[in-house]
């Protein structure tokens, strides 16, 4: 069962959260553990434990991104420069790489990004060696303890089971440019079918499910003077196998504007599935084509517009969930798509016309289940809930993606390939 953050009686009682304030006022220790609280200061350093007992020393650079996000639970990542100092000159194994130093508060159960990274890299061997160019760089992972008196034992201490304890997890990553650095919508197309390529081989072939569908992980890479989509950040990754033992059971997984609709409701407590990931896709496009006029310049905001996308990044839950009704059962649909990403109006369409479809599909089993029910129970029809009756599967996507504007984007794998001939036959035979 995956529940609501405790956090969220926060807003709805005053009391609680005077309660709140005072737990944060405590004073940041010098000696490690960590307190959880940081301040960056360009310029100075932070040393953290490395391989066979030894210790490394960044440099800290410019704060290049800090997710507002309830206290304790946001990432920070900053840009860094090793400054080991037992590193002999010209030969550090960092030198002339573009870094960055990630920071996180995950709970204490959940498995680092770094060990599901190492796992696919594992098997990106022959056939499946194209899937490392949309893989993130993790160069070392650590984790800090947080002391008793940090505000999140305090956190713990008043609300026992109601609060996860937590850790200050680092890491030092190859640094990524996001989806702003793209000039084109056309490379944009490609970085998505990059992505979504990639999203449907970890799950297949290592077996790991990402979870976390946002605008904030669709990364690019630049190498050899090609651009490719990057599946960024794993923290909340499980190993699909037993997705009982991910982050956690006190929190949802997602980022809130790109969540699955049903993910929103009070009543939801059902496992993550792949089709929300698939879904999330979706509100990853919508709101990018709908937002920006160019690829960094946002959209004036008009307040007779169909849909009022920029409301999606603030709004709470139940709201997120009527917005995301009308868009999915919307007949017809005619998302505001601005000039410069008229082409992705197809595949807006596309997508959908496949969750509309999806969805009241759901829905007539669901009623059809009941009558059933009463009077044969043994014989009650059948739904493909995983894949929302087959409209929301890898197969559909690839038909739906591999194409932008008449022409064909590039895909990988064996797999995207032989459904992309399988259409091809079909389309001949037609």
């Amino acid at each position: 069962m995956i529940k609501y953050l405790p956090e969220a009686d926060f807003i709805r009682n005053a009391d609680s959260l005077l309660q709140l304030q005072k737990l944060l006022v405590v004073n940041t220790p010098k000696e490690s553990p960590s307190s959880g609280i940081f301040e960056f200061c360009e310029g100075s350093l932070l040393t953290f434990p490395y391989k066979d007992e030894q210790t490394r020393t960044v440099c800290l650079k410019r704060v290049i991104f800090r997710s507002n996000d309830v206290f304790g639970r946001g990432t920070t990542v900053v840009r860094v420069e090793c400054a080991c100092r037992h590193c002999p000159p010209n030969q550090c194994n960092w030198q002339g790489k573009e870094l960055v130093l990630k920071l996180t508060f995950p709970s204490k159960t959940p498995i680092s990004e770094w060990t599901f990274i190492d796992r696919c890299k594992e098997l990106a061997q022959g056939e499946h060696a194209w899937v490392l160019n949309h893989l993130p760089d993790i160069y070392w992972s650590f984790d800090i303890p947080l002391h008793d008196d940090s505000p999140l034992d305090n956190f713990k201490k008043e609300f026992e089971d109601a609060h996860e304890m937590r850790v200050v997890r680092g890491s030092i990553q190859e640094e990524l440019k996001p989806l702003s650095s793209l000039k084109t919508a056309k490379e944009r197309t490609q970085v998505f079918c990059d992505i979504i390529q990639c999203h449907h081989w970890v799950r297949k072939c290592a077996q790991i499910f990402h979870r976390d569908v946002s605008e904030g992980n669709f990364m690019v890479r630049e190498r050899d003077g090609k651009k490719y989509g990057v599946l960024n950040d794993w923290d909340l990754a499980i190993w699909l196998n037993n997705e009982g033992d991910g982050p956690t059971s006190l929190i949802r997984t997602g980022t809130r504007p790109y969540m699955a609709r049903e993910q929103h409701s009070f009543d939801w407590g059902g496992q993550h599935r792949y089709r929300h990931d698939l879904e999330s896709i979706f509100y990853v496009m919508l709101l990018l084509v709908c937002l920006y006029s160019s690829p960094n310049e946002k959209v004036p905001h008009f307040e007779n517009q169909e849909f009022r996308f920029e409301e999606w990044h603030w709004r709470d839950d139940e709201y997120l969930r009527l917005l995301k009704n009308s868009v999915v059962y919307a007949a017809p649909f005619r998302p505001p798509v601005s000039p410069f990403f008229i082409g992705f109006l197809l595949w807006l369409t596309e997508l959908q016309d496949h969750l509309y479809m999806g969805f009241t599909g759901l829905g007539t089993h669901i009623k059809q289940a009941a009558k059933q029910e009463a009077r044969q129970p043994n014989k009650l029809p059948t739904f493909d809930v995983e894949t929302l009756g087959g409209h929301l599967s890898c197969e559909q996507i690839a038909m739906i993606l591999h194409m932008f504007n008449n022409e064909q984007l590039t895909t990988h794998g064996l797999e995207w390939q032989k459904i992309l001939e399988g259409l091809s036959r079909n389309q001949q035979q037609k």
